[in-house]
């Protein structure tokens, strides 16, 4: 049972853990939506050569008006612009060139649309943390060897700061996402896309919902069957204490038990060596040998 309890804890760092470096490298990337916009090709005169460009031996060629003629004819005088998102920047390419040029995500929202961005950006920054802190509580419950008490109140707040940062994820990304949306149909024009998709950093923030959810799950089990398991336990000890003469109370022997089992380095098996003034230890031996099937059907 202790390994059991174990591998569940490890389970359930790691997949903090997976989160949380997920949920950072989403954050930071501008690849949330990608896709291309149409843009008019440029006089080969502007680029001194390359392929996406107008060529035109007219003396207006350098009038603007006979651009916007051939945009609105449906020749094919333009050229598909690729594009990338992020909370941060919006990158396009550079035609007949290397590099990209950048923008502020958010001088491109709308301004109807911008203090629902800033609430997404503090959901994330807020999320970012919870999930650190749940981490942390894990690895100090793990690491380090405490009473199972301390271990349970660790593990439950570790549970509820999970559920608390999966929460807060989902939020943050739906509302980015109806943001992005926004932009796209009421966002600048030199901007405004022809056609988008989600990128690897949208999956990749919903794969660290997943884990975060999944973390906090399997925290929340290991608190639930821990505490059932030990309600068993104390049960049989009363029970075992009251069929025998001069003992001393159940809840001053329970007590005694739990201040000497400790989560890690002993597994929750520990044999008392000073208890003949209290109980017979024999009830103790009875308590860290109950089969595992007994405490199953209890949980």
């Amino acid at each position: 049972m202790g390994v059991d309890r174990r591998q569940r804890a490890s389970a359930a760092l790691s997949l903090s853990f997976l989160s949380l470096i997920f949920s950072i490298t989403a954050f930071s990337s501008s690849y949330w939506c990608k896709g291309t916009r149409k843009v008019a090709k440029p006089f080969c005169s502007e680029l001194r050569g390359g392929t996406h460009c107008v060529r035109f031996n007219s003396s207006g060629a350098n009038d603007s008006s006979v651009v916007q003629y051939i945009w609105e004819t449906g020749d094919d005088k333009f050229v598909d612009r690729k594009f990338h998102a992020g909370i941060w920047y919006s990158c396009e390419e550079i035609l007949n060139g290397e590099g990209e040029k950048c923008r502020s995500f958010i001088s491109l929202t709308p301004p109807a649309d911008q203090g629902v961005l800033w609430l997404s950006i503090a959901a994330e920054v807020l999320y970012i943390t919870l999930l650190l802190i749940g981490a942390t509580l894990m690895l100090i419950e793990i690491c380090h060897s405490i009473s199972i008490l301390d271990g349970l109140k660790l593990n439950a707040f570790a549970a509820i700061f999970t559920v608390l940062a999966g929460l807060l994820g989902m939020v943050a990304h739906m509302m980015y996402t109806t943001v992005f949306q926004m932009t796209v149909n009421l966002g600048p024009e030199d901007w405004r896309p022809q056609t988008w998709d989600y990128g690897w950093s949208y999956c990749l923030a919903w794969g660290s919902f997943a884990c975060c959810m999944a973390s906090s799950v399997t925290t929340m089990n290991r608190y639930t069957k821990t505490f059932l398991e030990f309600k068993y336990k104390q049960k049989r000890l009363e029970r075992s204490l009251k069929a025998k003469p001069k003992t001393p109370a159940p809840e001053k022997v329970w007590k005694m038990y739990i201040d000497t089992v400790h989560t890690t380095t002993e597994d929750y098996i520990h044999q008392l060596t000073d208890v003949h003034s209290l109980a017979n230890p024999t009830a103790f031996s009875e308590l860290n040998n109950i089969p595992v099937t007994h405490c199953e059907e209890y949980c």
